[in-house]
């Protein structure tokens, strides 16, 4: 079990079922090490601020969720900078960037960078996962 809490940036392509996006984020908090329990921020871009499935799981784990702008999450540094996200989103990051911008620290704190999971529906969810830094 993880000692620290972390906070989790979520991307997925619209229509992702929430059984999709789940599953993602249990094999993301398993590589990290952690549980639902340890999850205290989450976060996505603002083009997912009416995405279904995703807020249906928000709403069940009983999460908050931030939505970020494009430019807002252009800004933050991350490991794994993708074209193709950029195409469709403005932005080189979305589950990366939105997973620091939750816990508040930088790329040193990402324990999952970007994991992709494309479900049997054909649909894929990425999780990142970073540690919220203990306060001073």
């Amino acid at each position: 079990m993880s000692a620290s809490p972390v906070a989790l940036g979520l991307g997925c392509d619209r229509g992702t079922p929430a059984a999709t996006i789940a599953r993602a984020i249990d094999e993301a908090l398993a590589i990290a090490g952690a549980t639902l329990a340890d999850v205290r921020a989450v976060a996505s871009i603002d083009l997912k601020s009416d995405e279904a499935g995703l807020l249906e799981l928000v709403a069940r784990q009983g999460w908050t969720i931030a939505f970020h702008s494009a430019a807002t999450l252009a800004r933050v540094e991350v490991p794994n900078p993708s074209e193709t996200v950029r195409r469709h989103t403005g932005t080189p990051s979305v589950s990366e960037a939105a997973a620091l911008l939750a816990a508040g620290t930088d790329l040193t704190q990402l324990i999952v960078e970007k994991h992709k999971l494309r479900g049997s529906d054909g649909r894929n969810a990425t999780v990142s996962v970073a540690r919220i830094p203990a306060p001073n």
